[in-house]
C-alpha cells in the first residue's frame, strides 16, 4: 500500500479514479492497523496483569508487534495526507 501511494505521488498526472481508489484502500488499511493496535494493546494489558516468568517472551513479542504497527500506521498516515491533497487538486481541475 505504501509503495502504491508513493508511486501515485511521484506520478506527474495520475488519474482521479486511481487516486481516489488508492485513498479508499489506504484509509481501509489505516483502520485495520488501528484495530490491530487495539487488539495488541488489549492483549498486552491482559498478559501484563497476570504475567508469569513464562510470558516474558509473549510480552516482548507483543511490544515488537505494537511498535511495528505504530510505525506502519505513522508512515501510511504521512502519505495519505499528500495523496488526499492531490485528489482535491484533481477534483478541482476536473470541475473547471
Amino acid at each position: 500500500m505504501v509503495q502504491q501511494i508513493e508511486d501515485l505521488l511521484a506520478h506527474a498526472e495520475p488519474s482521479l479514479a486511481d487516486v481516489e481508489e488508492t485513498l479508499t484502500q489506504g484509509y481501509a488499511k489505516a483502520l485495520a492497523l488501528e484495530a490491530e493496535r487495539l487488539r495488541i494493546e488489549r492483549r498486552l494489558g491482559e498478559v501484563a496483569r497476570n504475567a508469569t516468568a513464562d510470558q516474558t517472551a509473549e510480552i516482548r513479542l507483543l511490544g515488537t508487534r505494537l511498535t511495528s504497527a505504530d510505525g506502519e500506521l505513522h508512515r501510511l498516515r504521512a502519505l495519505l495526507g499528500p495523496l488526499r491533497d492531490r485528489a482535491r487538486l484533481l477534483r478541482a481541475a476536473a470541475a473547471s
